[in-house]
């Protein structure tokens, strides 16, 4: 019997077209600094385009805020949209302890805007900003344990909450 023969396996790479991409890359550059034309020498030294400057979001996040959601949304749900100075002006005069945190975090967002607008070298108006998102996510729950009747212990729970503000610069009239 006549033994068939399986054909030799092809390779996936030969090494000629290895060692042409590797001279592709080894090519040395022709030197396009250089030019002889007055044109040409004066585009080479205008100045760079400047990017417009286009107003971001800045945010601010406080994680872990001693207190529970829902007492936190009471508050925040009355600065939702509003001006930056009337939403500090409300949060100052409030009653409720959430205030003072959600004070904080709203001032850091305004300042993490100044620091945006300042690293791009551009103009920011304060008084321009506005609470764009406003949100109170649960956080971390503590369980704790306290002591009941006869000799038995009740759950605890204690709620934390994260608090996320946004500030954006408004733009036109609105």
């Amino acid at each position: 019997m006549a033994e068939k023969k399986k054909p030799a396996a092809k390779k996936s790479a030969p090494k000629a077209a290895k060692k042409a991409t590797a001279a592709k890359v080894a090519a040395p550059k022709p030197d396009t600094t250089k030019s002889t034309t007055k044109a040409a020498s004066k585009a080479a030294v205008a100045q760079p385009q400047r990017i417009a400057y286009v107003p971001r979001d800045a945010r601010a996040i406080q994680r872990g805020a001693r207190q529970s959601p829902y007492k936190m949304r009471l508050v925040i749900d009355q600065i939702r949209h509003k001006n930056v100075n009337e939403a500090l002006a409300l949060l100052s005069f409030s009653k409720k302890h959430a205030a003072v945190q959600i004070a904080k975090v709203l001032k850091s967002a305004v300042a993490n805007a100044e620091f945006a607008a300042r690293a791009e070298n551009a103009a920011l108006d304060v008084d321009a900003l506005w609470v764009k998102y406003a949100v109170i996510n649960e956080g971390v729950k503590m369980k704790r344990w306290t002591p009941a009747a006869m000799g038995r212990a009740t759950p605890m729970i204690k709620r934390t909450s994260h608090v996320e503000i946004i500030v954006a610069e408004r733009v036109g009239g609105r």
